[in-house]
This record gives C-alpha cells, structure tokens and sequence, in this order.
C-alpha cells in the first residue's frame, strides 16, 4: 500500500469481492497514512506524562441508539428530582455494583453492571441530529471543509489490513442510520455493508448474500451447473485475467454458500440462547454482531431498530424498547464473557445526544421529551474498558455537568487507543489535504482528556 497520504490503485481481488457487496467496485483503495500508537504520541486532553496503555481491541460493536435516548430514565435516574422530571419512571434497580443503580426498566443490565462501566457526563451541546451524530462518531466539528469517516470507517481501513475474513470489515446491521454519510472522504470503499431484512425472521435474508426466492441446495445446484458448462475457464485457465475472476467467484461463493453465509445463519444457535437474547429484531441483531464478532470482523453497528426519538408518545416507547435494549445488551456482555470474547470486543453503548430531563407538557409533545446534548449517558465495556465503575456526574436533576466533562474526542479517542489506531494518524484524502483521525485540541474542539480511569 503507499504510504504517502494519496489514494492508492491497487486492490485485492478479495478486496474487489467486498467492494462489490458494498455497490463500490471500482473504487480507490485507501493509503496506510497512519502509524502504530508510539510512546511520543499525544491524544487530544493528553499530556505526555500519560500512562502507557496497551491496545487490548480486535472488534467493536456499537449500539446506536439514534434519535437519542433519555439519561434521566435509564442509566442516571433522579428519582429525588420529582414527576416534573421523571414522570412515570421514578424507579430504580439497584445492580450487582454497590452504589450503581439504574431505571427500573433495566433489570436485566442489573446484574451485568460488573462488566461495564457508565459515562455520566458525556456532553457535546449539539441539539440537530444529523450535527450531533456526525460529532458523536467522527469526533470532528459539523460545517467544516472536510466531510470525515465514521469511527467504524476509520477502523475498516486500519484493522482492515490485518483482517483476512471474507465479511465486510464495516458491518450495520440492519440498515444504515442515515444521518450522515459514514465513509466521509474515504470514499465508497469503507462504506458500511448493511445487511438489511431481520434477523428475528425465520430465514435472515441478508442481502447479496440470502436470496429470499432461492433456497441454499438451489444455489449450490445452479454453481453446480455453472461449473459444468464453464468452458472458457477450463480453456483458458492459464491466462491471469480469468483465473482472477476465477478466484472472485469463488470468494463471492463462499461469502454466499461459505463461511459468509455460516456467520449470517443465526439457526446454528441453540434456540434458548436465542430466546435469551430476544426474540425481537434487536436481540438477535446482538446475536448476530457476536458471531461476526467471533469471525474477526473488525466494526459492528447495530442500528437500533425504529430509534429513540421520543418526542411525544415518550413514555409508552420507552416502556416498549427499554425491555428490549435491556435484554439484549445484556445477553450479548454475558455471551461475549462466557466465550472469553469481551477482554477484546469493546461495546459502547449510547445516542447522538440525550433527552431532556425535564418533560415537556406542552402540545404537542403531551409529555415528551426533547434533544439535549448538554449532558448525557454512554455504556462503555470490554476490549480494555473496566467494568463497575462510574465516570462524571450530571447534577441533581440531570440537566448539567456536575464533574468530569466527557467530550467525543475523548470517548472516541479512547476507543482508538484501546483498539491501536493513531488518533492523530493522517487519513488519505483524494485532494490531498491535511486529514487526521481526530482533529487537535483547540478552542473549538474540546477535551476533557482521555478515559484513562476505565482503561
């Protein structure tokens, strides 16, 4: 690969496969532009006196709870805080965590609360969604010259290198957010693969890969057949350009008849670990994102089916998707922990921002609750990251900071760290110009430094 920052030519043949699933083929591949984490390296809010902290990361499974999810009900209730605050939610669990404690919807996470850790006073103070979302996983400021990959973009290119699966190595499951384009100026080439359809189905029909009319013995017979009266191959096996495409087709064979379609096929799963998972989209998108996991797939998002954007209607949602949140973010931490998974799979867990801790009655929320980016809640656990503990507080009603301000650069740089990417590695931008993973502190970009405390 180059590595002077420019857009490189060359790509694989399996490259070339995966492009195609992801409607890139033909495009450029990306240049190495970055550097293993070194000794002199300073992240944004580090000093050069910061301990040494060693990548422990091969994966990464983000929940993305888009539209954003309300701290005050889940993962920071103040019960003390009154109705006009907590409406119908003035519960709470307590975990298996002396002093940690939760919103009574989330018994389930109760008794994992040793294998993550909670962020109280992650802030930003963007209020628009697709503004929020782009700062919560590039880390850079929306409305700049450049327009910068996604976190998970970002680790497609880098651990894609060390990757040899023939998945994707950026996987959404099911359907891309939308609220920005992930790839940014990377390019199509790191565009997510979204599997589409559901994996609580009877059949997960993932496209390009399950085709919905053609059973699995269908398609083995029509490669069958393929084979057969393939008599160019046989003629011209010798010449380079057909044993590529040779080799192509037996690749996309494999992703589709192969350990592809092995990974997707949830039905290999006993049925009461999926049962403890969930039988609802998201539970077996958890399922589904640790098996890919468990095939070395570097980035995994599950986009939260239908999203937490709870305006009005905000307590009976919340009383339908918390259940669900709860039962299948827990069994996948408990799952990734029995199979010795979780010590390198880093799970993170949270919205572009929050909601509003104080419910607005007025029409024509009627009991709504609205973006709020002050401060808000993420779930952080594995690959690195301890568990048990509590970073930051929000004060008495949630409305503010109260102690250690966390920034996007300092969640996303910590991710980085853990996983073995340069934060400041340069990124390949087709024009040339000065890119970098995570952008400098400054007097716009903020930095509460990083979660060195957790990790």
């Amino acid at each position: 690969m180059s590595t002077n920052g420019r857009l490189d030519d060359r790509v694989s043949r399996r490259e070339a496969m995966r492009l195609g699933l992801c409607g890139a083929a033909g495009a450029l591949a990306a240049g190495s532009g970055g550097r293993a984490f070194g000794a002199a390296t300073v992240m944004p809010g580090e000093g050069k006196s910061s301990p040494a902290i060693k990548p422990k990361a091969k994966s990464v499974i983000q929940v993305f709870l888009w539209g954003g999810m309300s701290h005050n009900d889940t993962w920071d209730s103040k019960p003390e805080s009154g109705a006009e605050y907590m409406g119908e939610f003035s519960q709470v669990v307590e975990t298996n965590v002396k002093g940690i404690r939760l919103g009574s919807l989330f018994p389930e996470l109760a008794k994992q609360a040793d294998k993550y850790s909670l962020i109280r006073s992650m802030t930003h103070g963007n209020n628009g969604h697709e503004t929020a979302a782009y700062l919560m996983q590039t880390g850079h400021l929306p409305g700049e010259r450049l327009a910068y990959p996604s976190i998970g973009a970002v680790f497609a290119m880098f651990k894609g290198r060390q990757y040899k699966g023939i998945i994707p190595p950026y996987v959404v499951l099911t359907r891309p957010q939308g609220r920005f384009s992930e790839e940014g100026f990377l390019g199509p080439r790191y565009k997510p693969f979204a599997t589409g359809s559901d994996p609580n189905a009877q059949r997960f029909e993932v496209e390009g890969v399950v085709l919905r009319s053609v059973s699995d013995d269908r398609q083995k017979a029509r490669r069958e057949l393929l084979e057969q009266t393939n008599t160019l191959g046989r003629t011209l096996g010798t010449n380079p350009q057909v044993r590529a495409a040779e080799t192509a087709k037996k690749e996309a064979y494999g992703l589709i008849l192969g350990e592809g379609r092995e990974v997707f096929d949830l039905e290999k799963e006993k049925p009461e670990l999926r049962t403890r998972y969930g039988r609802h989209t998201f539970g077996q998108d958890c399922l589904a994102a640790r098996r890919m996991v468990e095939a070395g797939v570097p980035y995994v998002v599950i986009n939260y089916p239908g999203g937490w954007d709870t305006h009005s209607n905000h307590f009976n949602t919340m009383r339908r998707q918390c259940p669900q949140l709860d039962q299948g973010l827990a069994a996948l931490l408990q799952d990734l922990h029995d199979r010795g998974l979780l010590e390198t799979t880093i799970v993170w867990c949270c919205g572009e921002f929050g909601r509003g801790p104080k419910i607005d009655w007025q029409p024509p929320w009627n009991g709504g609750r609205n973006h709020y980016g002050k401060v808000f809640s993420v779930l952080v656990a594995g690959g690195g990251f301890k568990g048990g503990q509590i970073v930051g507080s929000s004060d008495a009603k949630g409305e503010n900071v109260k102690d250690r301000p966390v920034y996007p650069v300092d969640l996303l740089g910590s991710i980085y760290r853990l996983g073995g990417i340069d934060a400041r590695a340069k990124l390949p931008h087709p024009m040339g110009l000065d890119a970098h993973v995570l952008p400098d502190v400054s007097e716009k970009v903020k930095s509460g430094g990083l979660l060195t405390e957790i990790m």
